[in-house]
């Protein structure tokens, strides 16, 4: 599994954690081990300027993401196939104002977005009301599984 990460935001980040939350969710998610996602971190600059271009709306956003080969998640019996995911971009100062708001870390909130935009990248939506059940459910179940692997990590 190849999995880029890279800062080039100015802020520091623990891109440890965020490395091993993207193993942890492709594996969960029957991700191919030869699968590619890169993970960048960018300024509010830089993030205003991918919404523009690519959402056209104004201003910074938390997450975007960018699939590549459209590989969706896979089961145990037949994981999805090798390929590249896609790009999943994050802007720390977005998400550093959101953790703010939502009363938890920065890494916290970087955390939810890096799942999303995970979940993203295999086809998930939340256009739709039932879509956006199940994609939330699923992140929700996702980062919930990442903390308990993450406190046995930690005691061994």
């Amino acid at each position: 599994m190849t999995i880029e990460i890279n800062n080039e935001s100015g802020i520091p980040v623990d891109e440890g954690v965020l490395l091993r939350l993207t193993e942890h969710n492709l594996a969960e998610l029957h991700v191919s081990a030869d699968a590619e996602v890169a993970i960048v971190l960018v300024d509010e600059g830089a993030m205003e300027a991918l919404h523009v271009q690519w959402m056209d709306e104004p201003g910074p956003t938390d997450v975007l993401s960018f699939p590549m080969d459209e590989l969706r998640p896979g089961t145990e019996d037949q994981p999805t196939p090798p390929g590249l995911l896609g790009d999943i971009v994050l802007c720390p100062q977005v998400a550093e104002t959101q953790a703010v708001a939502a009363k938890h870390s920065t890494i916290e909130e970087l955390i939810l977005l890096t799942t999303h935009g995970l979940l993203h990248l295999l086809g998930f939506d939340h256009a739709e009301p039932e879509d956006e059940r199940e994609m939330f459910g699923l992140q929700k179940e996702l980062i919930m599984s990442f903390h308990v692997a993450e406190r046995r990590r930690s005691r061994s």
